[in-house]
């Protein structure tokens, strides 16, 4: 059964099918906010953000014969951007490996009051290691389930759970330094 997508979106992936330029200015404009934050929360640098942004709607552009309508469209868009995101994070600086962190201390649990802050919390977010970060925003703010994030982080769903439990423990951790 497929997911039942909106016509004039429709209207536009058969446009930007046919390399129809105003479906595909139509098609950025629709998503080009929302893909770019999620490629923000990953990359942290707005430079890096624009370039995988960019790239991502490239590769968009030239894949949109493979939609099928089998998830929202945005949905499928927002997987390009990620894996864009991903690949710009290759080219930058190598992930580290769950071994690098494995001495880390274990934090004290912390109360999670008013001083808590979305600022804070963006701040600790973006001090995560690159593995840990992804899969936290995947699975925590963007709301995949972990064989998703595995396939699309090229790791193993048990990967995915470990690292996001270790994130959410160093979250812990980082959020204590910043507060207290």
């Amino acid at each position: 059964m497929s997911y039942q997508i909106d016509p004039r979106e429709w209207q536009i992936v058969e446009g930007c099918r046919k390399n129809d330029r105003l479906a595909q200015k139509s098609l950025y404009d629709r998503y080009k906010d929302s893909m770019y934050t999620t490629i923000f929360r990953m990359l942290g640098d707005e430079d890096e953000a624009a370039d995988a942004l960019q790239e991502g709607f490239i590769q968009t552009f030239k894949s949109v014969h493979q939609f099928q309508g089998n998830s929202s469209l945005g949905a499928w868009i927002k997987v390009i951007m990620i894996r864009a995101a991903i690949k710009k994070q290759r080219k930058v600086v190598p992930m580290k490996s769950l071994d690098d962190l494995s001495t880390a201390q274990e934090p004290k649990v912390i109360s999670w009051d008013e001083n808590l802050t979305g600022e804070y919390l963006e701040k600790a977010i973006r001090q995560l290691p690159q593995g840990y970060k992804n899969v936290f925003l995947l699975i925590e703010v963007e709301g995949y389930k972990h064989d998703e994030v595995a396939e699309m982080l090229q790791i193993s769903p048990g990967t995915s759970k470990s690292q996001l439990y270790h994130s959410k423990r160093m979250l812990q951790k980082l959020l204590q330094e910043l507060m207290y």
